[in-house]
């Protein structure tokens, strides 16, 4: 009789426990980013400290997701999961900006792959070795051997390992530097690796950045400033990144896809 009543209050405690957490808990439903002297965008608060580490955070910008989702696209011949790619980021909208080149992004729930808004996409790396981010990851390393094993004529078939170690190598200078892998060219790393040595025929990206150019910062005007004190990394602007009705500035912005 004693053993069921514990049972029971330990039950009662759990439940407890579990509906407090569930209304006191942060949620993740803003961050606010700011743009670094390598172009690409890096959380610095978000709305969910918890659970998240802000140290090296990256997020995508909607030009990264255009191109990283047609890089993909050379891998729907071999498997690609869309619910793996959806489920491994977070989906963020413009919201305002701030001073000193940040901008406040909200949370949406939109689907990465069928939205017509430019959205920021943060990867889900809470848990940076089982989680949906990590999923993706090991899902499209896989895809782009098979891709490679069947576009090169290798004496052996390669491995997803091989890729995995070959990146590493690359960054490990980095790694050693401290300085953290940005996610847009982990993603971009993987999904144009070809071995040292090969060639492949240039996968055909589709264009869609005209349309991007039209929508995306159509709402975000942030100055170009160099602060020499440290070194805050600045946004160059161009005729797409302003407030609607500032006709003023005509700076170009920095061209965030990889150079072949």
């Amino acid at each position: 009789m004693h053993k069921k009543l514990l049972l029971r209050f330990t039950l009662i405690q759990f439940y407890f426990k579990t509906i407090v957490m569930s209304v006191i808990a942060p949620k993740l439903n803003w961050c606010i980013v700011r743009l670094g002297n390598d172009y690409n965008w890096w959380v610095k608060e978000i709305s969910d400290p918890i659970h998240w580490d802000l140290d090296g955070l990256s997020i995508l910008d909607p030009k990264q997701v255009i191109y990283i989702l047609d890089l993909m696209d050379t891998l729907k011949d071999y498997g690609l999961d869309t619910d793996i790619l959806d489920r491994a980021f977070f989906k963020f909208r413009i919201d305002k900006r701030l001073k000193e080149n940040l901008v406040r992004l909200t949370r949406v729930e939109e689907n990465l792959i069928d939205s017509d808004e430019p959205l920021f996409a943060l990867p889900n790396s809470i848990d940076e070795e089982k989680g949906p981010y990590a999923d993706l990851i090991d899902h499209v390393t896989r895809l782009r051997v098979r891709l490679l094993n069947d576009s090169i004529d290798f004496k052996q078939n390669i491995l997803p390992d091989e890729i995995v170690d070959d990146l590493n190598e690359q960054y490990q200078q980095e790694f050693f530097e401290g300085s953290a892998i940005h996610c847009y060219r982990e993603l971009s790393d993987i999904l144009e690796y070809i071995p040292a040595g090969f060639e492949l025929d240039r996968e055909e990206i589709h264009e869609n950045t005209d349309k991007a150019e039209d929508l995306l910062y159509k709402d975000l005007d942030v100055d170009i400033e160099e602060d020499t004190n440290d070194k805050e990394e600045v946004l160059e602007q161009d005729e797409t990144m302003r407030w609607e009705g500032d006709d003023e500035n005509n700076s170009t912005v920095g061209n965030h896809k990889k150079k072949t």
